[in-house]
């Protein structure tokens, strides 16, 4: 039964869904961009028969406490993760990243890869196709404030995440009803703070990323699996190539048909990770 639990990291309340399975290894899930802990519920079921798994609420979104304005920046985020995993007594951990959470995987692995059993990197490498990066910057730097009701948030997503496409709205509604809250004017807001939109306005997603990924990634210790949509625009089949020319133990799979970034709910995905976990 998943439980929403929260711990104090450098200074905010951060929030995370623990799926359970006391005294199992641990397994701890970071989401994209705009997403939240809810976009692992359909995926925690297939591991927690033999991991413990956690997801977490990135400081500024979902139900974690917003952060100060010029702070949400990926080396903020990293250490906020360590310091989770700090104060609930990880001292190994399996990660499953998700685009922005993958990046954040890749340096805490980098960083840190003695505490790291394994890494899956949900579409995403060291370097970002700059049309991706566009295209996000845009829909996210121009998203709307306020949705009459959730029918027409789940027309938003629908127009402007390429997975969410071709999905019944009602399934699309049970996913995305975790990214908004009622407005004291009514309607329906985003949970997450605005200003994590305001640098990508005018900009691109990369504009942030001023360092070099390979870095980090080429200290990874551990097993990596790359699940790279085969229609996606963020990461390139050349880069996933070149992942695993750089780290001899990575391994790359494409979900067939999808964009950025795969639901880890396609049976190529769910197989992929279900092989590399040992299920």
């Amino acid at each position: 039964m998943a439980s929403d639990k929260s711990i104090n990291a450098n200074g905010l309340r951060l929030h995370y869904v623990d799926y359970g399975n006391d005294g199992a290894p641990w397994v701890a899930c970071v989401h994209g961009l705009t997403g939240n802990a809810h976009n692992f519920d359909a995926l925690a079921p297939h591991l927690t028969p033999r991991y413990h798994v956690i997801s977490v609420d990135v400081r500024g979104r979902g139900d974690s406490q917003w952060g100060p304005p010029t702070e949400y920046i990926p080396q903020n985020y990293v250490t906020d993760l360590a310091r989770m995993l700090e104060e609930l007594s990880i001292a190994r951990v399996s990660l499953i990243g998700t685009s922005m959470g993958g990046i954040i995987s890749m340096m805490y692995a980098g960083g840190w890869p003695e505490r790291v059993e394994r890494l899956v990197l949900n579409d995403i490498g060291p370097e970002i196709d700059p049309a991706g990066a566009a295209r996000i910057a845009s829909y996210v730097g121009e998203a709307p404030e306020r949705f009459k009701d959730l029918g027409e948030v789940v027309k938003y997503y629908k127009e402007n995440y390429p997975p969410m496409a071709k999905l019944a709205d009602s399934i699309v509604a049970e996913q995305v009803k975790w990214s908004v809250k009622p407005g004291a004017e009514g309607g329906l807001i985003w949970k997450m703070d605005a200003n994590v939109r305001r640098p990508l306005r005018g900009g691109t997603a990369s504009a942030q990323q001023r360092f070099d990924l390979w870095v980090p990634y080429a200290r990874i210790a551990c097993p990596i699996l790359i699940v790279r949509g085969a229609d996606s625009d963020v990461l390139a089949g050349a880069t996933a190539s070149r992942m695993c020319m750089v780290h001899k133990r990575a391994k790359a799979v494409e979900v067939p048909g999808v964009g950025h970034a795969p639901s880890l709910t396609e049976a190529e995905s769910i197989g992929a990770i279900k092989e590399f976990f040992g299920l």
